[in-house]
């Protein structure tokens, strides 16, 4: 699993034989999701919009909403609207401005009431537009507030002598008239021409006053996220870190799962596969306690990352196996052939293993099967036998684990002659003519006062 790739099958896998500790994490996550939405009261958003008449560019626009979000309007709002703790700087976190087409500002205001909330907005929305207003009054500079009184002031004394003028000339056709009509349009020109730079020099001319258009709307739903998006988000979120964390487990598995690394951790040489038949819990430990119990319920004490089994021929061909290590046996070993047989506690798989290898030796090699805890290993002192030997199944155990298993046997004095790997299949639902042979219960020595052979 540490080198291959992660496919589908890998996650269908995680799921069909995990399913009941993914489904316990989810709901886990639900009612983490859930506690979360007590601690976060609910909160409640509105917006108010305020149209810029005119022409307007885009990075103008962006200023007009920088500027109602300001500071300065936010706690003239904070002061207008007195509620008691609420200071500005409180109100700056739950209010935003965006720039929208049409030249529009959008004001959003964010309360745990919604009456709060479109208060919050009406009243941001207000003092951006009178701010503004000030802005925009304000925005002259001395020089260009000194030309537009001269300007006014010329316009004041040039209709004041138009109308002496006027009132000088007197009725007739004499050539002081024609020069009185002529020194009044003249005047008339000036006059108009002064209008007109005026007009041109008033700097709220091109843009109108800012408008509010209408009071924010009363929100009838939570803003985000809200107490079931918690609860939903945080079920995904443990059932994902669920998966990832599985897939991680087994990224960084260091069980040995190839027939040669197990060997070179046991210091001896293999004798060959064999094949037991999938069971139920053949690979279950077998526990008790409570924590045994909860793991069961859980689905846990199953390994999830070991392959579907392949299917098996018949059992005569499973047999064969078995009579070719022990004819291997037969072939390395001494008369008598006495040999102790190592299986690691937990291991199912190899205990079958082991049984269906005494059946099959028939007393030649005579094989004593014991149990090994590989936490802390401990093998019976030798007796009588000429060796050990190790059946363990694949992609369960460490080098660290296996390389313990050896040592305690060179500790009882028993030299590891070989290791026998045994894997798990499927068989077929049709047998083969004769009644296969059982396979025989081996008998366990317990330290030293086993006694027993398996027959």
């Amino acid at each position: 699993m540490s080198d291959d790739t992660i496919r589908l099958v890998t996650i269908g896998r995680i799921l069909r034989r995990r399913w009941r500790l993914l489904a316990v994490l989810t709901v886990v996550g639900a009612l983490v999701g859930y506690g979360a939405s007590l601690l976060f009261p609910p909160r409640y958003t509105t917006s108010a919009s305020v149209l810029l008449p005119g022409a307007w560019e885009e990075r103008e626009l962006l200023t007009q909403a920088e500027i109602a979000t300001s500071s300065v309007v936010v706690d003239r709002a904070a002061a207008a609207l007195g509620w008691p703790g609420v200071g500005g700087s409180e109100l700056r976190d739950r209010v935003s401005a965006a720039a929208a087409d049409g030249n529009i500002v959008r004001i959003s205001g964010t309360a745990d009431t919604p009456e709060r909330a479109q208060r919050l907005s009406d009243q941001v929305a207000h003092q951006f537009v009178t701010f503004a207003a000030r802005i925009v009054g304000d925005d002259t500079d001395p020089e260009a507030a000194t030309q537009l009184d001269a300007l006014r002031k010329m316009v004041v004394q040039t209709n004041r002598r138009i109308t002496e003028l006027a009132d000088a000339a007197g009725p007739g056709r004499t050539v002081e008239s024609v020069q009185t009509r002529t020194e009044l349009t003249k005047l008339r020109t000036a006059l108009q021409g002064a209008i007109n730079k005026l007009d041109q020099a008033d700097p709220a001319a091109d843009q109108a006053t800012l408008v509010v258009m209408g009071p924010a709307a009363l929100p009838t739903g939570e803003a985000p996220p809200t107490r079931m998006q918690l609860i939903l988000g945080g079920a995904l979120l443990f059932f994902l870190l669920s998966v990832i964390g599985h897939l991680t487990a087994a990224r960084m598995s260091r069980r040995l799962r190839g027939e040669a690394e197990i060997a070179a951790a046991l210091g001896s040489a293999s004798l060959g596969t064999v094949d037991v038949p999938g069971e139920g819990g053949a690979h279950r430990p077998r526990e008790g306690g409570p924590r045994a119990r909860i793991r069961r319920l859980l689905g846990v004490d199953v390994r999830w990352d070991v392959p579907a089994p392949l299917t098996s021929g018949d059992d005569a061909g499973r047999r064969i196996r078995y009579r070719r290590v022990c004819a291997r046996l037969r072939d390395r070993l001494p008369a008598p052939r006495r040999l102790l047989v190592v299986v690691p506690d937990g291991d199912g798989i190899a205990h079958r293993a082991a049984g269906q290898l005494v059946a099959e030796a028939e007393d030649d090699p005579l094989l004593r099967v014991v149990e090994v805890s590989v936490a802390q290993p401990l093998v019976p002192d030798r007796d009588d036998e000429c060796g050990a030997l190790v059946v363990v199944s694949a992609g369960s155990w460490t080098a660290a684990q296996l390389t313990g298993v050896a040592e305690a046997c060179a500790d009882a004095k028993h030299e590891v002659v070989g290791i026998v790997l045994a894997g798990q299949v499927r068989t077929r639902s049709t047998r083969s003519a004769g009644r296969p042979r059982e396979a025989a219960t081996p008998t366990l020595a317990d330290g030293d006062d086993a006694t027993g052979d398996a027959r």
